[in-house]
């Protein structure tokens, strides 16, 4: 069984840095449980049990903290007798010290977290898990060392749902239970009750009812209330002995596994997982097992996977990213192939895809789906054409005809609807046949950004890489259709309108002063001439709609412009709109959202289109990605964040874990093998 091993280096980080680095596992559900490398919880995301339950209420945080404070020979030890806080967060820092810590070691092991403490002679060490499609954390200590010591436990709670404000007042006292071996504290009927069990020779609880402040320092930084009360119902007294370990379950649901048996499970899924993976190096699998943590079954679909359970298949879908977006369309079919094909699971993703097709209404796809409600919302234009796009690359390797059959009516309703005109203003202009969205007050595409009534960069007109993408499928439209031998008798128009478009991009988006394509034409303020990314797929889709004359002159104005060594700049640093630090309020981060910085995921389209430019040059265009896996050891650590800063040092930003900025990195790494 395969152990891949990322382990931090302690003399390069203090404290304070540790604290800024984050770790999270998740459990194929959605749920997670996440914290920082010194386990001071600085996000109100920080959890070790965050877990998938059903709309209204979607994830929850059970269990926000869990005090670790040792006790070594405390009758005669130098030590204060209440014990040493070993996880850098005590209910007395001051006594303590906040810049103490005991801290030596901290690496993934497959992806998993694993921490080793040492205070003079004593070492500890500690491991989680979270088990596959379970709403459960299990979490190890095992002492090292000689001497037995005494391990004091408190698990502290603020049950909310994950992403929303502290709630500083409570009309209910939660209510807490003990049993022979289980302990279980319970609030109200909103929420599951968390269950609680040691696994150890011998411990005690101790009751005492507290509850405590804690500033949570990134909500400060970010300029949102940062302060909340947790409550503890006391702690567990346990006796560790040399060579053994304890364990600490913590649940919203009933489980049958040991702590050994769980651990056993989880580490043969994962060496399955690198196993499947095709590429084969050190950083492949470190991105193949990342990857894992964005597919899930997405619970309370009871209609879905009663669907899909009438046909044999099973329902999937994608997590946007850690810790707060839940499944958008858009960055579930660009994120399809990298999660995959790269991974060896195109299996998962037929059953995405075929999950997608259920939702089709008025021709698109959702854009994404709120944890409180089962239904979707609509507002994109551009995830329904990244629908065709995640479903050719399926094909590419799958040769699957039959599911090819099957959705077939569905892409050209799709394809009918655009030219009717569907919800939002997105439409076909008949004239040029290239098409049209916008609406006031709505964002529709990757690109936008809204705070309040703002809306940050208005795209309302044709755009160019929904229009890139819109050629695109009309072209393969025809391609199934043809395929198929299916006599629709659409297809004459298909092919004259995909060459109207194609003959319009051309003539309309090409800005000759500045040897670039407009970013819109049409649009409200007239054609756009802002320097953006987005011209990058009018040449990297399969089907590129740009003609080839021009790929040299926007490459090179990409590379020289937009290229950094993490991703695509969203504006060119030369606009008076540029901003070059994602940081501040959530106005102020808005308005940078877009105007510069950088996202991760746009490397893919620019190694697509670098490659189709130079076929031959494979090694260069890896080179592209050598600086991604110095980054898996900088934020969060095993993965790769969703933004970075414009400009140097490129500070990471936004989700700590992105679906597209994984997959896309790792397709791109896969594509770029020799």
């Amino acid at each position: 069984m395969r152990k891949l091993i990322r382990k931090l280096d302690f003399k390069k980080n203090s404290f304070d840095e540790l604290q800024e680095k984050e770790w999270i596992v998740t459990n194929g559900l959605g749920g997670y449980a996440s914290g920082t490398i010194n386990c001071v919880p600085t996000r109100r995301y920080h959890g070790y049990l965050v877990a998938a339950s059903s709309p209204p209420i979607g994830r929850v945080m059970m269990l926000n903290n869990l005090n670790e404070v040792i006790r070594i020979d405390s009758k005669s030890s130098k030590y204060d007798a209440t014990g040493i806080s070993i996880s850098g967060m005590h209910l007395q820092d001051e006594q303590f010290g906040k810049k103490n810590s005991y801290l030596t070691e901290f690496r993934l092991e497959n992806g998993l977290p694993f921490w080793k403490y040492q205070i003079e002679d004593t070492i500890i060490e500690k491991k989680l898990i979270m088990p596959h499609l379970q709403n459960t954390t299990y979490i190890m200590y095992h002492l090292l060392s000689a001497k037995p010591i005494e391990l004091l436990l408190r698990p502290s709670v603020e049950f909310r749902p994950h992403g929303k404000p502290f709630t500083r007042e409570r009309k209910k006292a939660y209510t807490f239970s003990a049993r022979s071996d289980q302990f279980e504290i319970l609030l109200n009927a909103i929420y599951p009750s968390l269950r609680i069990m040691i696994e150890a020779d011998k411990y005690s609880f101790i009751y005492d009812n507290i509850q405590y402040e804690h500033n949570y320092v990134f909500e400060a930084q970010a300029g949102y209330d940062s302060a909340a009360i947790l409550w503890s119902p006391g702690y567990f007294h346990i006796n560790l002995n040399p060579g053994l370990a304890v364990c600490l379950v913590a649940s919203t649901e009933k489980w049958n596994l040991k702590s050994n048996e769980a651990f056993d499970s989880e580490n043969i899924r994962r060496s399955n997982l690198l196993e499947s993976a095709k590429v084969k190096t050190d950083f492949g699998l470190e991105l193949a097992l990342a990857a894992d943590q964005f597919i899930i079954f997405p619970k309370g679909r009871n209609e879905d996977l009663t669907r899909a359970n009438a046909l044999g298949d099973q329902v999937r879908t994608i997590i946007a990213g850690y810790h707060w977006f839940t499944d958008w369309g858009r960055d579930t079919m660009i994120s399809l192939e990298g999660l995959t094909q790269a991974t060896g699971r195109l299996f998962e993703a037929g059953w995405i895809l075929k999950t997608f097709s259920q939702y089709i209404r008025n021709g698109l796809i959702p854009n994404m789906f709120p944890e409180e409600r089962k239904q979707g919302i609509y507002q994109t234009a551009d995830a329904t054409l990244w629908f065709f796009h995640a479903f050719d690359r399926y094909m590419e390797v799958s040769r699957d005809n039959l599911l090819l059959h099957i959705l077939i009516p569905k892409f050209v309703e799709i394809i009918e609807a655009h030219f009717k005109g569907t919800l939002f203003g997105i439409s076909v202009d008949l004239n040029d046949g290239l098409l049209k969205q916008g609406q006031e007050g709505t964002h529709l595409t990757w690109m936008d950004a809204k705070c309040g009534d703002w809306i940050v960069t208005p795209r309302r007109g044709k755009t160019v890489e929904i229009n890139a993408l819109w050629y695109n499928a009309l072209c393969l439209v025809i391609k199934w259709l043809k395929q198929e031998k299916n006599e629709n008798p659409n297809l004459d128009k298909y092919v004259q309108y995909a060459k109207k478009a194609r003959k319009s991009f051309n003539e309309r988006f090409w800005y000759q002063k500045g040897g670039y394509l407009y970013d819109i034409v049409d649009g409200e303020n007239g054609d756009d001439t802002s320097l953006r990314p987005n011209q990058i797929f009018a040449i990297s889709l399969p089907n590129e709609v740009l003609e080839e004359k021009y790929w040299q002159r926007v490459l090179d104005i990409v590379q020289s412009r937009l290229l950094t060594p993490v991703g695509l700049r969203s504006l060119s640093s030369d606009s008076p709109d540029y901003k070059a630090k994602y940081f501040g309020d959530l106005r102020s981060r808005d308005a940078a959202y877009h105007q510069g910085t950088v996202w991760t995921w746009l490397i893919g389209a620019f190694i697509d289109a670098y490659l189709k430019k130079n076929p031959n040059d494979k090694a260069k265009a890896r080179a592209f990605l050598k600086d991604f896996e110095m980054h898996l050891n900088q934020s969060c650590i095993g993965t790769i964040s969703e933004i970075f800063d414009a400009e140097k040092p490129f500070i990471s930003r936004g989700c700590i874990s992105q679906a597209w900025s994984v997959a896309e990195v790792l397709r791109s790494l896969y594509k770029t093998l020799e």
